[in-house]
């Protein structure tokens, strides 16, 4: 009698239940299947499990619609409908399909608009926060009610931000030139050809000085692996480093920063800005006067929770600033002035009154104190690698040279920035002014036009970087109403953690919008997060300022 088959070596045993031989060949999507197919339901348990399904997901529909909010709302998810009008050719409407990443944004939107999301993401964040000290995707909660932004603790505990490697992984995944030291370099060398030294003012962020209170391990003097190397490669370049982390961790035990928000705190900055006039003009004292002001504000970091307004966790934390006076008003800078400071919201905390610490009390203003002279200044409150320089370039190749007469440049941008930002290669060539197509009105005056979108910039959803408030740039066409035929506009996306209606705007939607010259407004919202547009030769025109209306 011959012997039945041996059975294949993942087949199962006839009750259908793996053997710990086969479970160990299976994968967990095997084994949940199986599990899923031998579930029994008595048909009462599968009718009820089927409605409270379809009522689930019927419910969250019925509450968009109520609220007048539904996907199609979103921004990428259908093309506008005068693109769909002009679409004539094959390659045409491929080209109204949405892509992949405007999908996957989309979803990401309407995830964080969702009505019910709004209502319940806030208490829910309230229990894990407040029961159990739990953060957030973009804020850490620390010690004794002290927050953290993400991006500045994975620029302490992240890779060598200077590893070769991770060089070439995120030039090749992003598209940027990653290298600091390169790009430092290269414009130190751009402004020695004019004559001008630089110093470079890396500021150490929040874990770097107070790590003791992210951690009760953590200690202080921490910074990302390849910090030191930075500094030595720096020296062997001979690029002036002026570094406030030994100065800030001198200070300690004292807090020097903002127990809640990204940035330091005022007595901090301004013992900062008095070293550093020391080593730039040795011998210089403060004669400008000041007003002391106490000021009671959260930090940027608790909007990052996505807490109640109730909340009662997070308390706001009085501060004393210094505001710098100038004859009988507020200190301003000075295009003619020797020095120029180029900074991000370190330079800015206590300078722009929108970030909410107060106003001409910032690092510009007690550097120039500082110093006993005037200072100009070009500050943006993020991308401190790249977003001062490329200003800088842009009013030079305009025929503007905001170098002339200068003799130092000093530099202040975030550490963080050493391992994400983009430390471009950019030349400083003075051009002369082109004549424009661009629409420009007369300053002092409010014109109304309409167009239609051909490009915008990207815009942060909220809840996703500490800045309450950004600006967009969009690039407009087929104007009417103007003595040209195209604009650059600049306009509030968000404003207050909030997207505003520009915020939702696409290439080929038509807009109706009032506009006025850059240059009223450009004192009151050039430091203000700004987002630019990809064609570097749009980012050369002068833009207006625009305030949209209803068509």
């Amino acid at each position: 009698m011959s012997k039945p088959p041996t059975p294949p070596e993942h087949s199962l045993p006839s009750y259908g239940e793996p053997t710990p031989e086969t479970r160990k060949k299976m994968s967990r999507e095997d084994e949940a299947e199986l599990a899923l197919g031998r579930t029994d339901f008595s048909p009462g348990a599968r009718t009820l499990l089927i409605v409270a399904f379809l009522v689930t997901i019927l419910a969250v529909i019925a509450a968009q619609i109520i609220a007048r909010q539904t996907v199609f709302e979103m921004p990428g998810v259908l093309p506008p409908s005068a693109k769909v009008k002009a679409a004539k050719s094959l390659a045409d409407y491929w080209e109204l399909i949405p892509k992949a990443e405007h999908i996957k944004a989309a979803e990401k939107d309407l995830e964080k608009l969702s009505v019910i999301g709004k209502a319940l993401r806030p208490r829910v964040q309230g229990v894990l926060t407040g029961m159990l000290h739990s953060g957030t995707e973009q804020a850490f909660v620390g010690r004794d009610g002290w927050l953290f932004y993400r991006s500045d603790v994975e620029y302490v505990t992240g890779p060598p931000f200077l590893d070769p490697a991770r060089l070439r992984q995120r030039a090749h995944d992003t598209n940027v030139q990653p290298d600091p030291v390169k790009g430092i370099v290269h414009f130190r060398d751009q402004l020695a050809k004019r004559g001008i030294e630089l110093i470079v003012m890396p500021m150490p962020v929040k874990p770097c000085i107070e790590g003791d209170k992210l951690g009760a391990r953590a200690g202080t003097a921490l910074h990302n692996v390849s910090h030191a190397e930075f500094l030595a490669r720096l020296a062997a370049a001979k690029v002036r480093v002026f570094d406030p982390t030994p100065l800030l961790l001198a200070r300690k035990p004292a807090p020097q920063y903002l127990e809640t928000d990204t940035h330091w705190r005022p007595e901090a900055m301004e013992f900062i800005a008095q070293k550093l006039a020391a080593e730039i003009q040795p011998g210089t004292a403060a004669e400008s006067p000041v007003a002391e002001k106490h000021i009671l504000a959260l930090g940027d970091i608790v909007a990052l929770l996505g807490l109640p307004k109730s909340q009662v966790y997070f308390r706001p934390e009085t501060v004393t600033i210094h505001q710098v006076h100038a004859g009988n008003g507020l200190w301003r800078p000075s295009a003619d002035a020797s020095a120029l400071l180029l900074g991000d919201s370190f330079a800015n905390i206590f300078s722009m009154e929108a970030l909410g610490w107060g106003e001409s009390a910032g690092f510009a203003e007690h550097l120039s104190r500082a110093l006993g002279q005037p200072l100009d200044c070009i500050l943006r409150n993020s991308d401190g690698s790249h977003a001062t320089r490329e200003q800088l370039q842009r009013e030079l190749a305009l025929g503007r040279d905001r170098l002339a007469g200068k003799k130092i440049v000093v530099w202040e941008f975030a550490a963080r920035e050493l391992s994400i930002g983009d430390w471009k290669l950019l030349p400083l060539d003075l051009g002369t002014p082109p004549p424009s197509k661009f629409f420009a009105p007369e300053p002092g005056q409010w014109k109304t036009i309409t167009g239609t979108v051909a490009a915008i910039s990207a815009v942060p959803r909220p809840g996703t970087v500490p800045y309450a408030e950004h600006i967009l740039t969009a690039h407009l066409v087929d104007l009417e109403g103007a003595d040209a035929g195209q604009a650059l506009v600049c306009t509030w996306s968000m404003r207050a953690q909030l997207w505003t209606p520009a915020a939702r705007l696409r290439p080929g939607d038509h807009v109706k919008l009032r506009v006025r010259a850059w240059a009223d407004v450009a004192a009151q919202y050039e430091k203000i997060n700004r987002s630019e547009l990809s064609d570097t030769a749009l980012q050369l025109e002068e833009p207006v300022w625009a305030e949209f209306l209803e068509n």
